[in-house]
């Protein structure tokens, strides 16, 4: 692969709901200008861009994958993002690199959860986008019907659309695109240039006035020659449709058929054309030493790079891929990682293509490209020079809402689970994990099951550890509602000396604090050097909590009597008095199970409003209010967390897909007698288990 510099590069990113045939288009794209001798295909797990085992396996992309196409002395670095809800975090890293996104739209289903999602995201970033009307070829395609839907959805939200291409033919005759700037027409792939077909004219010139129009608003210069003249060059249309692509208030829209090749190069030529390079795109920011700074893609500026996506493979070890925002990178040069404070030497610097790796000396400013086996650098990370650190913030991620407990299938696998999860984690900026220290399970959160059943693959086939997955726990909490006292005699006597301990003691609850231990002990049945042992006896009841299993909390206790005797007390006999009377006093103190309270937004479309809320009283749930966001109704709702354990699979089955939620914990409310009974009794049948073990 040749060098190409800042001008010469354009980033984009594929985005879609999943199944509109991103990875074939990316496919067709490298078949089409020469990169491979025969066009993959991915129910065959053939093609560059779907190259991992489970990607094949499943017949979906799981990571985003790049693939730079060479065409007309440019380099196109395509992104290719699964499209799958579950992988979202794959789609906002690919679209935080790109400087425009190219939105995929089945040309039979139209208008998805997925482009919505698509959408959203590439407004967060601020991208120019074309739409993709693709898989033409298929049965019941139908372009008119998709553009209509298409044009409403974009005029929604404050942008307009224009037609770039034409089909010629639709389903199985779909033969080529008509390019209406130009006004030609490419047959298959696009390497056959032609005359556009006699009864496609009139609704080509059409398309040709509507596209001169919107070009003309690009540059005051432009809409004064159109008014005068009534048209414009293809320079002059290029030059003016480049302006309102890049401010977004266009968005061009073309068709084609990956599978088939069909209008694939006609469409590399508007990607080359409308799509901004790395300098025209506008500046990142990012944090200096002064304050905030903007980078400029140039190679003469300070070295600012962000690694986007970190893989861990055991024969390859660790890749790193970059994009680089200003400055340029040689190979085997030293950086500094702001972030983690270090120095990074760059060896083994290559571009990606699929699996394979083509090495290069040097990546100018604007590239994306990958350095291998780094010591310190993961995802979110920023490449700069230690004279001029630079830190690039990362983009926001969804919340990882689906939990799930994870356990060691052996005891050898036990030792691995921490670095496995932390490596996992590295890699995916949306998948999280922690120790839950009330329910003590190893708890791995992400986006779906599917997100989840990857991830615990993965241990498998890449680090060999083999994990077990569960429901988690709910961390409840044990509590008092009223004072009450208990007194417990401990009396062992065995050959020798014995033990002996009596504890009288009072416990009442404490809304403000977590625990508070003291004593009214007057004369001298018992002495005070005992109320250490009496206090770790208490303690050690409270966190194994005494009724359900779980911590005890928000409790005041006062020894205020006792008995010791000469010989046979110790302080082991107090350690099981103190607790034994702390059980006793806990069953007369009216004690419930407390549980975490989330506080949920749900946003969900108009339509589904009510469905929604009616779920959520299921639940248990309080609804605190709504808020109206264009199109959508934002519900706030308090709901126990029990209740919220598969939310996340349940709300896209009633909203189809397009409902999402955040939630965060609120405070914690007593649990319901008919809900903890069953709690309790599980742990009670749970103990006598044990001890007939």
């Amino acid at each position: 692969m040749k060098e190409y510099t800042t001008e010469f590069l354009r980033n984009v990113a594929l985005v879609s709901h999943g199944g509109a045939g991103k990875t074939m288009l990316a496919e067709s794209f490298l078949h089409a200008t020469g990169a491979t001798t025969r066009l993959g295909k991915v129910e065959d797990g053939t093609t560059v861009s779907d190259y991992d085992e489970e990607e094949q396996r499943r017949k979906i992309s799981l990571y985003a994958s790049v693939i730079p196409i060479e065409h007309r002395d440019h380099k196109i670095n395509v992104i290719d993002a699964p499209g799958y809800t579950d992988f979202v975090g794959e789609m906002i890293s690919a679209l935080s690199v790109a400087d425009g996104a190219i939105i995929l739209v089945d040309a039979v289903a139209g208008l998805e959860v997925g482009t919505e999602l698509a959408w959203r995201y590439a407004d967060q970033f601020n991208l120019p986008r074309f739409i993709v009307v693709n898989k033409m070829d298929r049965e019941n395609a139908d372009f008119e019907k998709v553009f209509a839907e298409l044009d409403e959805f974009v005029r929604s939200h404050g942008k307009r659309t224009v037609k770039v291409h034409l089909p010629i033919g639709e389903k199985q005759d779909f033969k080529g695109v008509v390019d209406i700037i130009g006004m030609k027409a490419y047959m298959g792939d696009g390497r056959t240039i032609a005359e556009i077909p006699a009864e496609m004219k009139e609704a080509a010139d059409a398309a040709h006035f509507t596209l001169v129009e919107a070009a003309a608003e690009g540059e005051d210069e432009l809409m004064e020659k159109y008014l005068e003249n009534g048209s414009l060059s293809d320079e002059e249309i290029v030059r003016g449709l480049k302006d309102v692509v890049y401010n977004g208030s266009f968005v061009p829209v073309f068709c084609a058929a990956g599978g088939r090749e069909i209008g694939s190069i006609a469409l590399l030529n508007d990607i080359v054309d409308l799509m901004p390079s790395p300098s025209s795109a506008p500046a990142r920011v990012a944090q200096g030493r002064e304050g905030e700074e903007k980078l400029t893609a140039s190679d003469s500026n300070p070295l600012a790079a962000y690694v986007w996506k970190t893989t861990a493979d055991p024969f390859v070890g660790r890749m790193s891929y970059f994009r680089v925002f200003s400055g340029s990178v040689q190979a085997d040069m030293y950086v500094w990682n702001q972030n983690k404070g270090t120095d990074e030497r760059m060896s083994g610097l290559h571009f990606q293509r699929g699996k394979e790796q083509i090495p290069t000396k040097v990546v100018h400013a604007g590239d994306i490209a990958v350095v291998s086996k780094l010591t310190a650098s993961v995802t979110g990370d920023t490449f700069s020079d230690k004279g001029h650190p630079f830190t690039i913030p990362a983009p926001k991620f969804p919340a990882a809402l689906y939990r799930v407990a994870i356990t060691p299938k052996t005891q050898a696998d036990a030792a691995k689970i921490s670095p496995t999860l932390t490596k996992l984690c590295e890699e995916d900026m949306t998948l999280t994990w922690y120790n839950d220290p009330i329910t003590h399970e190893t708890v791995l959160q992400g986006m779906g099951d599917q997100h989840i059943d990857v991830a615990i693959n993965r241990a498998q086939t890449k680090f060999q550890v083999g994990l077990n997955i569960q429901q988690p726990k709910v961390p409840y909490r044990e509590g008092i509602t009223r004072k009450a006292s208990a007194q417990y005699r401990h009396k062992k006597q065995t050959g020798g000396a014995g033990q002996f301990g009596e504890v009288h003691l009072r416990i009442e609850p404490l809304p403000e604090a977590d625990f508070e231990f003291g004593d009214e002990l007057v004369g001298m049945n018992l002495s005070r050097s005992y109320l250490p042992s009496i206090e770790k006896g208490i303690k050690n009841a409270m966190e194994r909590g005494v009724f359900a299993g779980y911590p005890m909390s928000n409790v005041k206790i006062i020894v205020y009597d006792g008995k010791e005797h000469e010989v046979d007390s110790k302080p082991v006999a107090f350690e099981i008095a103190g607790r034994e009377a702390f059980k006793l006093a806990v069953q007369s103190a009216g004690p419930v199970l407390f549980e975490p309270i989330m506080n949920v937004r749900v946003t969900v479309p108009d339509a589904n409003m009510g469905d929604v809320m009616s779920d959520l009283n299921t639940r248990r749930g309080r609804v605190q209010g709504t808020e109206a966001e264009h199109g959508h109704t934002v519900i706030i709702a308090h709901v126990p967390l029990a209740e919220m354990m598969r939310y996340t699979t349940q709300l896209r089955s009633i909203t189809g897909g397009r409902g999402y939620f955040t939630m965060e914990f609120d405070h914690y409310e007593i649990v319901p007698t008919n809900v903890a009974g069953p709690i309790i009794e599980a742990h009670k049948k749970e103990m006598e288990a044990k001890k007939e073990e």
